[in-house]
């Protein structure tokens, strides 16, 4: 008997509610696991990242270890490699924040993308200066993970430094540590000119990072216009069956987090995996 598909999603994709509000949504679409975004979900309790405290993680660890809720994903996704150096240092000290306090919260990962060396989008974050950037700064996150006994869980993303399989690969060789690990999000790896390609793409993604991804984003995209727009799971063009027979077959039980599909359209998207998931 295979193992089952284990299905989470972000919590900040519900609307703001109270807490007993989320987890009894959780339970009512049977997630039993979660990435959460303290600030975004809830962003009176953390007016800034700074001021989280050990309390506010043992306050909402708690209630969802009650409530049979695991947080797969810390999520932090602060820029590790802003152009200024001091919100630089702001980053990596916020990210180091939830490193210290992952346990109070019941997590062992927080999870991140690298960010950009510019404003927004620039072409300078396809660069070797700003790939060795990523590396500097993911090498100390990586010497603070290993203190408090965390992980640091990296998402390659287009129009980042880390913007392909390849790189992501060379990231790992380079900070050959096991509480550096890969969140995997296949439709970050394509762009308008190689959607077409994304077979090979996401084979590649699977081969080059192996048992170093540590859970797997599932989230849906379209190309209109010539552009990447994001769609709820289900309704788009990613290929998601070899990354389900990856769950399946190569990592049985990693959990897999909805991402970008609101709540209208969530029963139909977990229908579609479940369904695709038996079919493998």
């Amino acid at each position: 008997m295979s193992a089952p598909l284990h299905l989470g999603i972000r919590a900040h994709d519900f609307a703001r509610l109270p807490l007993p509000e989320l987890i009894a949504k959780l339970d009512q679409y049977r997630f039993k696991h979660i990435q959460f975004a303290v600030r975004k979900s809830f962003p009176e309790s953390v007016p800034s990242l700074a001021a989280l405290s050990p309390g506010t993680a043992a306050y909402f660890g708690e209630a969802f270890r009650q409530a049979g809720v695991r947080i797969a994903v810390l999520g932090c996704y602060v820029n590790i490699i802003d152009p200024d150096p001091g919100k630089r240092a702001q980053a990596l000290n916020d990210f180091s924040t939830h490193l210290r306090l992952a346990r109070d919260f019941g997590a062992s990962l927080v999870g991140t993308e690298t960010g950009s060396v510019g404003k927004g989008y620039t072409t300078d974050n396809f660069t070797e200066e700003a790939f060795q950037e990523v590396v500097v700064s993911v090498k100390a996150m990586v010497a603070e993970a290993e203190r408090f006994g965390a992980t640091v869980g990296i998402e390659a993303g287009q129009n980042h430094p880390l913007h392909s399989a390849k790189l992501t690969r060379r990231l790992l060789d380079l900070i050959p540590s096991n509480n550096l690990q890969i969140i995997l999000d296949c439709a970050n790896l394509m762009s308008p000119d190689n959607y077409r390609q994304q077979e090979a793409i996401i084979t590649e993604a699977l081969e080059l990072l192996g048992d170093r991804i540590a859970v797997i984003h599932l989230k849906d995209f379209m190309v209109q216009d010539g552009q990447i727009v994001i769609v709820p799971v289900g309704q788009g063009q990613l290929d998601f069956a070899p990354v389900l027979r990856y769950m399946k077959y190569k990592r049985p039980h990693i959990q897999g987090l909805l991402e970008s599909t609101s709540e209208p359209h969530l029963r139909e998207s977990v229908d579609f995996l479940q369904r695709l998931y038996s079919e493998v």
